[in-house]
């Protein structure tokens, strides 16, 4: 694990969004684009920086990749990201993108954009 590679990943405000809304279940790029009113060739580049800092993982389902947090094996990165995700679960934006995940996937229609993308399956832990 490199933890240069780790610590970049992890200075951006977008990525740490998105590890903020993986910790809530995994989810396609379509509910990052929905959520940070973002684009996704963006949210698409961000993910595949986490992936390369070892923190998501992707798997593909047809024409659906579905991205979720990766726990590092190195006991050192890993405590770099839980002691981030820690430290940004109560910041005002971070909790306000969890409350509209939840609104989005949970709400009994889905917005137009998300009409035909797969529902995540949310921790009920998060």
């Amino acid at each position: 694990m490199d933890l240069v590679t780790l610590f970049s990943a992890l200075a951006d405000r977008t990525r740490l969004r998105l590890l903020n809304l993986l910790r809530s279940g995994e989810l396609c790029v379509c509910y990052f684009v929905e959520i940070l009113e973002e684009t996704q060739p963006k949210i698409s580049r961000h993910l595949a920086y986490l992936r390369r800092a070892g923190v998501v993982t992707a798997r593909r389902d047809g024409k659906w990749i579905h991205y979720s947090l990766a726990r590092p094996e190195d006991p050192h990165a890993a405590a770099v990201l839980d002691a981030t995700l820690h430290a940004i679960e109560n910041e005002r934006q971070m909790k306000h993108d969890r409350l509209a995940l939840s609104r989005v996937c949970c709400g009994p229609k889905l917005p137009a954009a998300l009409e035909h993308a797969p529902r995540p399956v949310l921790n009920t832990s998060s």
